[in-house]
């Protein structure tokens, strides 16, 4: 999707619902994302979550997928009460093409370029909070305290 249009339908949310704040998963992604957004609202906040490629590579490439409600499972952290079962509907799980590993690190290799200069753009305007966990089976609802103690 352009910019443009993304900008545009980010500008109408937060202009709307926002009153109390609002969290970003996965935008900006460029720093034309991050200007535009400068244009939006004021940030007080942006946090990094980094996490070793190969604890990235071990989560998601153990992620299954239910092929009939789409609900995610992982065999490492969120297993189904049936091994190959989705315990929602009993459809069948499988893994998905671009859950394979190599597939994975491509992926990371992508993001990691393309996120870097928003990384660099964030951090000069020091709003930027650093993350890191090293644990393959970190709780998240810790690493939600976490996030939730840098902000504060």
């Amino acid at each position: 999707m352009p910019d443009a249009v993304i900008t545009e339908i980010l500008k109408n949310r937060i202009s709307a619902e926002t009153s109390r704040g609002f969290i970003l998963e996965g935008y900006p992604r460029t720093v034309t994302q991050a200007r535009a957004l400068e244009g939006i609202a004021k940030l007080d906040a942006v946090v990094n979550l980094s996490v070793p490629d190969d604890i990235i590579v071990a989560r998601l490439s153990a992620r299954l997928q239910c092929k009939a409600c789409r609900e995610i499972y992982n065999e490492r952290t969120l297993r189904p009460k049936v091994s190959g079962k989705c315990d929602k509907c009993g459809g069948d799980l499988f893994r998905r093409v671009d859950d394979q590993p190599e597939v994975i690190r491509e992926r990371l290799r992508v993001y990691k370029e393309a996120s870097e200069p928003v990384v660099e753009f964030y951090s000069a305007k020091g709003i930027l909070k650093n993350i890191r966990s090293d644990d393959a089976n970190a709780d998240p609802d810790k690493v939600v305290q976490q996030i939730l103690q840098v902000i504060r």
